[in-house]
């Protein structure tokens, strides 16, 4: 089941990643091309890893669970822009969205390898 999970959602990134760049094209002129054209490669490069990263769990955790990271970051980034009033209500979702699939990376790949949190943070599963 974390398997199939960890490939669905890495195989969704990649059309993330690739509405980034269409939102990118579409306003070339606009301050944050450079930003959103790399955010999207971010995401599509982290997608074709998680799903590679789901065919040996247990020998590439360390990715996965890093991944987990990366979304809280989205979750902080958005948890942080609500008191100032500069998120939108559909990043609401995302932080819903991207908290849970975050809870699980972290604490599925620490019970699925039986590694501790730093040894996973180290890359020693």
């Amino acid at each position: 089941m974390l398997q199939k999970f960890v490939l669905i959602t890495g195989f969704l990134d990649i059309p993330i990643g690739l509405a980034t760049w269409a939102a990118a094209l579409l306003e070339p002129h606009d301050t944050h091309f450079g930003a959103l054209m790399a955010c999207g490669a971010f995401l599509m490069f982290a997608g074709a890893a998680l799903m590679w990263a789901s065919r040996d769990m247990r020998v590439r955790a360390p990715i996965i669970f890093w991944q987990g990271f990366v979304r809280l970051t989205a979750v902080a980034s958005i948890l942080y822009m609500v008191p100032a009033g500069i998120a939108d209500r559909w990043q609401y979702g995302v932080v819903a969205f991207d908290g849970a699939i975050a809870l699980v990376y972290i604490i599925g790949m620490m019970r699925h390898t039986g590694a501790t949190f730093f040894q996973l943070m180290t890359g020693k599963p």
